[in-house]
């Protein structure tokens, strides 16, 4: 869903870097990259902000990450001058430093399951990232007390989205940088960090597996080369690495779901970002769940959203072949149904004609198999790439979107009157409701927002036994004039919903606040929400951490995270924009993390622990 964008196309492609002819770094800089780094031109990053990255992390970009259309035509020793000359530091083997790393023995993970915890995109198989009283710690009187504990900062980075897990005294953590990290959950000290080479947004999922004699905990996540990794919880050791899928646009943005011994694994991609590019043969990637074996790292099964492969159709403009259908992929973490047996995902849009009918889409497969059982379409015939808003669109398909897939997972729940459903908002601005027991039947449809390729309901929602507590983005950028930049409009966008289960009907709504005397700044409301009784925290593109009351929507407790910090790990940092996942709450305490550069919002490199009266 988060996609590039690239500006004067003969000289400069947006994000980390930019395609280059030779060597000397500064000189190609100003030939090529300063009109759109030094623009403030849409996704790309400034010089303070490439300035402010690790070598290593600009470098994986290019050699891994969403550069490697762009960058791969360039040799291995001009992409390491590229970023010893963006970052001004030298490439070398970065480790925390001493001062951050924990002096006391970690605390025993074996009755990890009996302690608080929050483990996993969604808390729980249903994902209904809710907490109660007993597991959060955490009541509604207390939130008004919440203070900051300590502060962890990532070295390096411009943002900060994954999704924290909490568990028998430990905080799991990815990064951008591509380092997982165990921290004291009660001093923000590392006890171990892991190294992969891409950045890793997954939540870090814990699962015993082995036999009853020899049982072992494993942390599992995946990167955004489409890796998953299993490593000792205990120690960061790996176990095993696997491969998920060979295509080179394949990422893992969805958080792995663990259960009964298998990883279950949702694949999505970047390649209607690729798209943007005339020559490039749009489009083949298909997304796609795929079960291992949680002690090997074994393939079991793999089901796509897409029956065919991708096939030759036509030829653009400019003569390059074009390839369909494609796209449905899989953005967010599936959500398992122990009583039937079934895993349940919803979908992205389609990439290139023709659409099929697995995008937009609710779908039910079997967990032993991957077998479709059902698929409810919500927006048919949705083909859309980057190249649709592009001055070039030679590479967009007949269909033209709307682009409105689904980031948010499917939360499974039980309804008063006993019928069962699963609710997922959608970038349309609309929040579903199907029956799981009839085949994704439509239960109730409420729209709460416009919707937009970056509008609607991003990243997620949280349910009680109840409501469902709903975050709206509808951001909106305004063009600058006589530039190719854009930049985010202020009055615009955001708002929080509560929506009644059983119908859909709207209980209560909280219009945004704005962003007051911040300038560059918007108030929507993109990050997954989180809740506890009475409580739903919603993190917001301005910056703010807000906590609603479940009741009536009134704001009961408000933190600005947009501003700097002393770290317990020695490293300068600061807050910016809240985006992607959403607060871990167990244990008394609330982690989240803050800082999100790209599409005009505010860098940030923090994970932030609160606690009641910051003890």
């Amino acid at each position: 869903m988060r996609i590039l964008q690239r500006c004067v196309a003969s000289s400069c492609v947006l994000l980390f870097g930019c395609v280059l002819a030779a060597q000397d770094g500064a000189t190609l800089y100003k030939g090529f990259c300063a009109s759109c780094h030094d623009a403030g031109v849409e996704r790309a990053p400034n010089r303070e902000s490439l300035k402010a990255m690790s070598p290593e992390r600009v470098l994986a970009t290019m050699e891994t990450g969403a550069m490697v259309p762009m960058a791969g035509r360039l040799s291995a020793a001009e992409r390491r001058a590229l970023a010893e000359f963006l970052t001004g530091k030298t490439l070398g083997q970065t480790i925390p430093p001493p001062q951050g790393i924990c002096t006391a023995a970690p605390g025993d993970l074996t009755d990890w399951t009996a302690a608080p915890h929050w483990t996993g995109w969604g808390a729980n198989l249903a994902n209904t990232r809710f907490q109660d009283t007993v597991v959060a710690g955490i009541t509604a009187a207390d939130v008004p007390r919440l203070k900051l504990k300590w502060v962890f900062g990532f070295p390096g980075d411009t943002g900060s989205i994954a999704q924290p897990t909490i568990a028998a005294g430990r905080v799991f953590v990815g990064s951008q940088g591509g380092r997982v990290y165990s921290l004291s959950a009660s001093t923000g000290c590392v006890y171990w960090w892991f190294d992969t080479p891409a950045m890793v947004r997954t939540a870090i999922i814990l699962g015993r597996i082995g036999a009853e004699s020899n049982l072992r905990l494993a942390a599992y996540f995946g990167d955004t080369a489409a890796a998953v990794y299993a490593v000792e919880a205990a120690t960061g050791k790996l176990m095993w690495k696997s491969k998920v899928d060979p295509h080179p646009a394949a990422v893992l943005t969805g958080s792995p779901t663990f259960y009964d011994g298998r990883l279950y694994v949702p694949v999505a991609s970047r390649e209607e970002a690729y798209a943007i590019a005339s020559a490039y043969q749009c489009c083949s990637f298909r997304g796609s769940v795929v079960a291992l074996d949680g002690a090997t790292g074994k393939h079991i099964w793999k089901s796509y959203t897409i029956s065919e492969e991708a096939r030759p159709t036509t030829k653009n403009k400019v003569g390059t072949q074009l390839w369909g259908p494609s796209g449905a992929a899989i953005w967010s973490a599936p959500t398992v149904d122990i009583k039937r047996r079934l895993l349940y995902v919803t979908t992205g849009d389609n990439y290139s004609d023709p659409p099929t009918t697995g995008s937009d889409a609710f779908m039910a497969m079997d967990l032993e198999s991957g077998k479709i059982v059902w698929s409810r379409q919500m927006t048919a015939a949705d083909a859309w790439t980057v190249a649709c808003r592009m001055p070039d669109t030679t590479n967009c398909p007949d269909s033209n979107g709307p682009d409105f897939d689904f980031g948010a997972p499917p939360i499974l729940i039980s309804l008063p009157n006993g019928r069962r459903a699963l609710v997922a908002g959608q970038k349309s601005g609309v929040v579903h409701a199907v029956d799981p027991d009839k085949n994704g039947e439509v239960i109730w449809q409420t729209r709460v927002g416009k919707g937009g390729t970056l509008g609607g309901i991003e990243w997620g929602s949280a349910s009680d036994e109840s409501h469902v507590y709903i975050a709206l983005s509808d951001v909106v950028r305004i063009s600058i004039p006589n530039s190719f930049s854009t930049e985010l409009d202020p009055r615009h966008g955001g708002g929080m919903f509560a929506l009644g289960l059983e119908k859909g009907e709207r209980v209560w709504d909280a219009p945004p606040l704005g962003c007051g005397a911040r300038t560059k700044c918007s108030p929507a409301q993109s990050a997954a929400v989180s809740a506890i009784p009475g409580v739903a925290f919603s993190g917001s593109m301005d910056g703010h951490l807000r906590a609603y009351s479940t009741k009536d929507g009134t704001i009961l407790w408000d933190f600005d995270t947009a501003r700097r910090y002393k770290t317990v790990n020695g490293i300068e940092a600061s807050g910016g924009s809240l985006d992607g996942a959403g607060p871990a709450i167990a244990g008394g305490m609330l982690l989240v993390n803050s800082g999100y550069g790209v599409w005009g919002g505010m860098p940030g490199n923090v994970l932030l622990a609160f606690s009641i009266d910051g003890k």
